[in-house]
């Protein structure tokens, strides 16, 4: 029986941890009007913020030695370093360089969250990303 880390079954564990943000929601290449059309609130010219729940979902094989995917206090040190300490308490639009020209839709945020980790992980783990903008509406990405 091959006992290697290629062969072993694969689970998904997941990390939970959140960050508060502000930002606004606008097209610089529309009209204020259809920027409150499209956006609405989400468009307000001096922010809004939300409680952003954040879920780091981590999928592979358990290490024969450790008996993890990957340890959780690890994973919580990478998401907290390269995630919500650059994020946390911050306003998207102005305080950060990777929303500097892209708009800070949670779709978007998902996707720069997915990237920023996805360097910090071995190409052997999968990763998907899970942001809940309020308690309603969320995104996951990769789908």
């Amino acid at each position: 029986m091959d006992n290697s880390r290629a062969s072993a079954p694969r689970v998904a564990v997941f990390r939970k941890e959140h960050f508060n943000a502000a930002h606004r929601l606008n097209n610089p290449n529309w009209s204020d009007e259809k920027n409150t059309r499209v956006y609405g609130k989400c468009n307000n010219p001096n922010y809004h913020g939300h409680n952003y729940e954040l879920i780091v979902q981590v999928i592979g094989p358990i290490d024969d030695e450790t008996g993890y995917v990957i340890d959780m206090k690890l994973l919580s040190d990478l998401i907290k370093e390269h995630v919500t300490d650059r994020f946390d308490h911050k306003n998207l639009n102005l305080d950060t360089e990777e929303f500097a020209d892209l708009n800070p839709s949670a779709e978007n945020i998902a996707i720069v969250i997915y990237n920023i980790l996805r360097n910090q992980l071995s190409e052997g783990l999968d990763l998907k990303i899970r942001l809940y903008e309020t308690e309603r509406n969320f995104v996951e990405y990769p789908v």
